[in-house]
This record gives structure tokens, C-alpha cells and sequence, in this order.
């Protein structure tokens, strides 16, 4: 039997227990599985029709056993989420019950699906494109309100819609492109070729826009991830906890306390981030100290922001200045520690090292100023506090920012081509990488190979 018309099946709903369980099936034998296993009360010799509840059992067919009380559903083709029969069993949600419901569903001939094997043969089947498939492992895994809602937009399409339009309008300059070459030994009323760089810089303002999304779209999907670094014992742990809300990191007044990082996750303005403590920036004094700065570095510039913590109770020392520097042009919030304590750092010292930086006072020992440092790590996570944000087709998803700046690159090259004069044919030839590289966005260009890695993200069941 061939990979594309099996019957799959999969317990759809979460692992452990809950109220209710339910097992999906997809495939041309999936109604004829349900039916072998399935007894309706009342009636029985009655068909299913589609999209309709039945209460009933169901049983083992050998012995007539009854393993649970139920109620199915049956969706045909093509009006069914992968666009095959779709067949539903809702079980009590004992994880023995689904497991032995579904080893009875498998023996009656259907095969285990694998991860994102529903969503897969969705695509396949023309139910959703590619990024609408994207979409759904989005909205599964949403971690914000608003990440959840940029997910269901993208879900209906909003997204697509913005990448099938650049993709017309390129088409539209590739078509006037080859009239021209068509007709080039032919006098032509008008040149075709004239309204080209007008198109070309219509949609590489629009893949601006849409890039210039994607930091924000980032956070809203996957959270702020967040490093607070500084000198050794300037309170980068008491930090920590302060924030967390209890005691996660050992506070000690000896430098060097923290050696490796410690990660711990809160939530600030319906964000959540990602918080991690670092070890304390000096000169290393042996190896591991050494290697220890070295990764601390390293975590800095994969994040999202910095919070360079500086003690205000003792003069700016040269480690301090040194961790300002390197994250200059950085997101970065400088917040003083121990406000509790005489001051000796002048705010516009600081911000002459950190320009834009406006420093915080706060107590990380006893809670001051914590409140004005979360409403700061809000909006760092929040560029662009849109309440439209959801209908802008924003970017989330790094494949997407990748596809999208590959496109624009291609559109410049072309362009620039174009009004030097060169042969036509190498515009030609850009345009048709950036309608590739598109294609690759919806799933009409995209590989195999991104399709299995992509996919493979999922859970099974999805």
C-alpha cells in the first residue's frame, strides 16, 4: 500500500489524564475501521453521516468486548481537515483506554501516523499551504495572547495572502520582461519594460516591512530570552531571584559564586521571558574562569536583550565599561543595584557610555525599583505595541525572515542589473529565484527535505 493513501492513525489530545480522550483516523479505510469497531445505540444498520455525533461502544469485533462508552465522528473528503474520510473516537481520557482503543484501531489496518502526519497530508491534499501548516504547530505551541492570535491569523491566511501578492507582482514584471525579449526585433507602440523598477521597488518596500516584523513577531511567538550580566558581586543573582520570586540562585558576598548559567522562566506583561544569570565578567584567573567569561559572551549575543547590572554604592570600574562596550547597539537595560546604599554613579556618565540608555535604580535585596525594571523588560519585548499587529502579517517564523531577505536580495541584484543595462536575461533570471524562493514560504517550490524537517516539529497526532 502506497505511504500516500494508508490509513494513519494517532491519539490526537495530550498525554495523561484528562476527561476526555480522542483518536484520530485518516485514510481511505477510516470510516471502515470506526465501523468494525464501533456499536451505535438504537439503530445499527443506519449509515454514519458525516459531521455528526454518535453515541455508542467500542468493542473488540472477535469477542464483542466493550472497552469504553463513546462518541465518534465521521468527516468525508474532502471536507475534513487533511482533506481524506476522517474518522473520530472520544474516549474517556485514561491513557490505558486510548492505548487500548487505538492497539484495536491499528489491528483492524491502520498504521501509526508520525509526527505532523495529519497537518502533512492537509498540505498535500491542498487543504492549507505550507505557511498556513506552519501556522498550526504556532498556535499548538503559543506561549503570549498576542502570539496566539499573529498564529490564527496566519492560520486564515493572512500571511499568504501578503506573500501571494509579491509573488503576482513579480510574476506581473517577469511577464512584461518576456514581452519585451518576445518582441524585441518588433516596434512596439510603448516599452514594456518601463513600469519594471516601479514594481521592483513596491515589493522590496514591502518585504521591508514585513522583515522589519520580525524581531518583534520572534518574541511573540517564542518569548525574550534575557541575560543579566555584570563584574562579579554586583548582585546579578539577587536579580534573579527578585524577579523570579524566590530563592533559585545562591547569594553569596564571595565574587565568583555563580560558575555556570542559570535559566529560570517569568513572565512580565503577558511576555514570557526567559531569564538567565551569568557568571561575573573579570580577568580570568585560571582556565575555567576564562572559559567561563568566554560563554558568557557567547549567551549575550545570542539574546534577545541584555540587563547590565552595575553596583552604584562603589565608582565605575573598568570591567564595567568593558561589558558596556561590547553590547553597544545592543537591546540592553542598565540597571543600578543597591539604591539602598550611597550612591557614587552618575546617571549621565552612564548614559554617555550606554547612548538612549536610561539607567535604574533599584534594590535587587530588597524589591525597589523592581516594578520600573519590568515595565522596562515589557517594553524592550514590545517594539511595536500595534493592536492590529495580528492583521499585519507579521514574521514569526526564522524561515520565513531567511526566505524573505533571500527574495529582496534577489530583487536588488536584478534590479541593479536592470538599469545598468546588462542583458535582460539576468533580470530574467532573479526575478525567477525570487519567485522560487517564495514558493518555498506557501510549499509550492519547497523540497522534500524541508517539508520532513519542518514537519518532524509536530507531535504525532497533529
Amino acid at each position: 500500500m502506497a505511504r500516500d493513501v494508508e490509513t494513519i492513525a494517532a491519539v490526537a489530545t495530550p498525554r495523561g489524564k484528562g476527561s476526555v480522550g480522542i483518536i484520530r483516523i485518516s485514510g481511505r479505510d477510516a470510516e471502515a475501521i470506526l465501523r468494525r469497531l464501533f456499536q451505535p445505540h438504537g439503530e445499527t444498520h443506519r449509515p454514519l453521516e458525516s459531521h455528526r455525533l454518535y453515541f455508542g461502544r467500542i468493542t473488540v469485533p472477535e469477542s464483542d468486548r466493550v472497552l469504553d462508552e463513546v462518541l465518534v465522528t465521521v468527516m468525508r473528503a474532502p471536507r475534513s481537515f487533511t482533506g481524506e474520510d476522517v474518522a473520530e473516537i472520544h474516549c474517556h481520557g485514561s491513557p490505558l483506554l486510548l492505548e487500548r482503543i487505538l492497539d484495536e484501531v491499528l489491528r483492524q489496518g491502520a498504521r501509526p501516523a508520525e509526527p505532523g502526519e495529519f497537518t502533512r497530508r492537509a498540505f498535500l491534499n491542498d487543504r492549507i499551504n505550507l505557511a498556513q501548516a506552519e501556522a498550526v504547530l504556532d498556535l499548538v505551541e503559543g506561549k503570549t495572547e498576542k502570539g496566539a492570535d499573529i498564529a490564527l491569523a496566519h492560520l486564515q491566511g493572512v500571511f499568504s495572502d501578503r506573500i501571494q501578492y509579491l509573488r503576482y507582482r513579480i510574476l506581473e514584471a517577469l511577464a512584461l520582461l518576456e514581452t519585451a525579449l518576445d518582441f524585441s526585433d518588433e516596434d512596439l507602440p510603448d516599452d514594456p519594460t518601463v513600469t519594471i523598477p516601479e514594481i521592483l521597488n513596491h515589493c522590496a518596500e514591502s518585504l521591508s516591512g514585513l522583515l522589519a516584523t520580525y524581531q518583534e513577531g520572534k518574541i511573540w511567538r517564542d518569548g525574550l530570552s534575557l541575560v543579566i550580566t555584570g563584574k562579579p558581586n554586583v548582585g546579578k543573582s539577587s536579580l534573579l531571584n527578585r524577579l523570579l520570586g524566590e530563592n533559585r540562585a545562591i547569594v553569596s558576598s564571595l565574587p565568583g559564586t555563580t560558575r555556570d548559567f542559570i535559566e529560570e522562566a517569568f513572565t512580565v506583561g503577558g511576555i514570557p521571558v526567559r531569564l538567565t544569570d551569568t557568571a561575573g565578567i573579570r580577568e580570568g584567573r585560571d582556565e575555567v574562569e576564562e572559559e567561563g567569561v568566554r560563554r558568557v559572551w557567547e549567551k549575550t549575543a545570542e539574546a534577545d536583550g541584555v540587563i547590565v547590572l552595575l553596583d552604584g554604592s562603589v565608582a565605575l570600574s573598568p570591567e564595567d565599561e568593558l561589558i558596556m562596550e561590547k553590547h553597544a547597539g545592543r537591546k540592553i537595560l542598565v540597571a543600578v543595584n543597591k539604591s539602598d546604599l550611597p550612591q557614587k554613579l552618575d546617571d549621565d556618565v552612564l548614559r554617555t557610555l550606554v547612548p538612549g540608555a536610561d539607567p535604574l535604580r533599584i534594590s535587587a535585596k530588597y524589591g525597589d525599583g523592581m516594578a520600573d525594571l519590568k515595565e522596562a523588560i515589557r517594553r524592550m519585548a514590545s517594539l511595536d505595541d500595534r493592536g492590529d499587529i495580528a492583521d499585519d502579517g507579521i514574521v514569526t517564523n526564522r524561515r520565513h525572515r531567511d526566505v524573505l531577505e533571500r527574495t529582496r536580495a534577489s530583487l536588488k541584484r536584478g534590479k541593479e542589473a536592470f538599469l545598468e543595462g546588462r542583458p535582460p536575461e539576468l533580470l530574467a533570471l532573479d526575478l525567477r529565484e525570487a519567485l522560487s524562493a517564495l514558493g518555498e514560504i506557501t510549499g509550492e517550490t519547497a523540497t522534500e527535505e524541508v517539508l520532513d524537517i519542518i514537519f518532524s516539529r509536530f507531535c504525532i497526532g497533529k
